[in-house]
């Protein structure tokens, strides 16, 4: 469950707004690699409509979409392999690429040099907005919006309808090996919160002077909410907390996103993390930008911080703290250019994803590698699933669960399902596997709390957490399995 542990604070994200490279003529091979069509194939789905489209180079295409998920249009920028075209029976990994605060989907390629450095290697990059009209940013989650919900729904967009989208309108490898993310400041916060929040999609996750860490003791809480404040109120224009909510009462949906707290479910997950010092590095002008070496030293603190928490929990990461450096673009592009040959690397040889699942959420409903949970419980709490695999798992919260688990097993036969847990007797149920080899199961766990997770009654009452262990076997060994 959430760890407590101290932390400082993160990094406001980059500043530097830039303007869409104009178009030259070309010709583009759509997504189909049909050499010598006029325009892209690409079409609507899965929430997205393709408002507009415009080919940029050979390579780079700029595409304006709209969504129920956000209050206006987003900007995509896609940069394909140079032999796209040539093999049009090849399929590629993808790299999405995030931007920071007031910036937008044309950085990479416009001030980053993403596309030189991915000249020539069979990569497609996919570069989305995090933020509507080079605003402040969404950081990369539904908003709050003082318990109402609903629009913008980061989220929604890049995780629930851009990924699917892209999967069905170009020719990649729709899997968690094919794809990896990477972002700077902001964006680099959203890597490692997308990555940790859905590890199964992403086997690979970037931070560029990012902020992987929101959540933790009182000195991060007071800067992550100032500087989180100034952005919602000074570049994206809305009421204070709209993003999170507020600390008093929503600390839980802080760490809900949180890459520290969260860091269990990085464990199969290749981790790389660039940041200087803050200090003149020998990319900087003169005199240097004092905004960007007073945040980028408040970025290293945050990576230090965050790396000795994935020490602590012994999950391996690539950690480079490359000192003299400030917070500006020379040195992001320089971060790509030397992680895209081990995210090459990755991707040829990717990590395996778990034997075991075990994963950590406050969410009340999740679906992580085909494992599919509904909690029952009267308020936001962390809950785990754990040890995950086709023999049971365990399952970690309060109130009661829904589990369907992946198709492991024979359709249509029978499988005693015996739980055991902290407020549970040993008690054996029969289950039949559905048409697709799955198993649809009720798990109690325990007393629901009646507060929610990390406010001040929850403190007072406590959050209790009980387990109940699940065990699965073909309905003929029950006589055996029982008596042991």
């Amino acid at each position: 469950m959430r760890r407590t542990r101290t932390a400082l604070c993160l990094a406001l994200a980059a500043t530097v707004v830039v303007g869409l490279a104009p178009a030259m003529p070309s010709t583009w091979a759509g997504p189909g690699g049909r050499p010598g069509d006029a325009a892209s194939t690409l079409s609507d789905g899965y929430g997205i409509h393709v408002a507009a489209e415009r080919q940029i180079d050979p390579r780079l295409l700029a595409v304006t979409v709209t969504t129920p998920a956000l209050p206006g249009p987003a900007n995509i920028r896609v940069l394909l392999p140079s032999d796209y075209a040539a093999h049009p029976a090849r399929r590629y990994p993808v790299l999405y690429l995030l931007h920071g605060t007031s910036g937008g989907a044309a950085d990479w390629t416009s001030t980053g040099d993403a596309e030189r450095t991915t000249a020539g290697l069979p990569v497609i990059v996919v570069m989305p907005d995090i933020a509507l009209d080079d605003g402040g940013g969404g950081w990369c989650t539904n908003w709050y919006n003082g318990g109402a919900y609903g629009r913008p729904e980061w989220e929604t967009f890049h995780i629930s309808e851009l990924i699917p989208w892209v999967d069905h309108d170009l020719r990649t490898i729709g899997s968690r090996h094919g794809r990896a993310i990477a972002g700077l400041s902001q964006g680099g916060f959203c890597s490692m919160s997308y990555a940790a929040r859905h590890p199964d999609l992403f086997s690979t996750a970037l931070a560029y002077s990012g902020a992987p860490d929101i959540a933790g003791s009182p000195d991060v809480e007071v800067g992550t909410t100032m500087i989180i404040n100034a952005t919602e109120v000074g570049l994206d224009r809305v009421p204070p907390n709209s993003i999170f909510g507020d600390r008093v009462t929503q600390e839980v949906n802080w760490a809900d996103h949180d890459p520290a707290t969260l860091a269990e479910n990085l464990r199969s997950t290749d981790l790389f993390m660039f940041f200087g010092n803050g200090a003149p590095g020998p990319l900087d002008p003169s005199p240097v930008n004092p905004s960007g070496s007073g945040i980028e030293g408040l970025v290293a603190r945050d990576n230090v911080e965050f790396h000795d928490r994935l020490d602590s929990l012994g999950i391996p990461s690539y950690y480079d703290a490359y000192g003299p450096g400030t917070h500006t673009w020379p040195y992001w592009a320089r971060d790509l250019r030397e992680s895209i040959a081990p995210m090459m690397n990755d991707f040829a040889h990717p990590p395996a994803p778990p034997s075991r699942v075990t994963y950590t959420i406050a969410d009340q409903h999740y679906s992580i590698y085909s494992w599919d949970v509904t909690m029952h419980r009267p308020a936001m709490e962390f809950s785990a699933l754990e040890n995950a695999d086709a023999g049971g798992f365990a399952l970690a919260g309060s109130g009661s669960s829904s589990v369907t688990t992946p198709a492991s097993y024979r359709p249509g036969a029978p499988y005693a399902v015996m739980l055991h847990g902290d407020a549970l007797g040993p008690t054996t149920v029969t289950r039949l596997a559905d048409s697709r080899g799955r198993l649809h199961l009720d798990v109690p766990l325990g007393p629901g709390n009646p507060f929610q997770q990390d406010t001040a009654a929850a403190a007072v009452a406590g959050t209790k957490v009980y387990t109940t262990t699940v065990r699965i076997q073909p309905r003929s060994t029950t006589a055996r399995i029982s008596s042991k």
